[in-house]
């Protein structure tokens, strides 16, 4: 089966924005199934414009401001 974006639903969204990256913290469920928590790196280009990058390893600073989100994603699941 085909992936199908009309499927997938985003129930919460919220991002933490940094000096050069923004991390978003949300929480999807695709054709009813489980709701899944996913968190997002975007990088800001010289232009100011925001790219996903791979969330990879984060700095304790940027950790313990998402966990706020974290407890209001857990919220919606």
């Amino acid at each position: 089966m085909a992936f199908d974006p009309n499927l997938d639903k985003q129930l919460f969204a919220e991002a933490k924005e940094f000096k050069t990256t923004r991390i978003t913290v949300s929480v999807q469920q695709y054709n009813e199934g489980e709701k899944k928590l996913q968190i997002a790196r975007e990088n800001k280009s010289a232009e100011g414009e925001y790219r996903f990058a791979k969330l990879g390893r984060m700095v304790k600073g940027e950790a313990e401001a998402i966990l706020p989100l974290i407890k209001k994603a857990l919220e919606f699941m």
